[in-house]
């Protein structure tokens, strides 16, 4: 019998990256930082809660060295809240990522 566990049910390889974040969601603003990015999706630890299947816009700046290019790039996102868990003074959502942006 094989056993499958929660990591084996990833689509994507997380990149452990603790970058800051600027969110948006019906007209609140909140910041936070990432604890992980994927191809299609981000942990955020942030201030408040925001309820699952509730867009959000954010932008994460991505620092050069990260990339390997000279200059910081940043990311503009749009995506749906797949979950929200409190965890103790802050609160970690995790975002499907739906569409995104270079913008420099």
């Amino acid at each position: 019998m094989t056993t499958v566990t929660k990591t084996d049910l990833r689509g994507a390889v997380r990149f452990p990256l603790q970058l800051p974040v600027a969110l948006q969601a019906n007209d609140r603003t909140d910041e936070g930082v990432t604890h992980n990015i994927s191809a299609g999706g981000v942990l955020i630890h942030c201030k408040e809660e925001h309820p699952v299947g509730s867009t959000v816009r954010f932008s994460i700046c991505m620092p050069a060295q990260a990339l390997g290019s000279d200059q910081d790039v940043l990311v503009e996102c749009t995506g749906r809240v797949a979950r929200c868990t409190p965890e103790g003074s802050h609160v970690a959502i995790g975002v499907i990522i739906d569409e995104y942006r270079i913008s420099r």
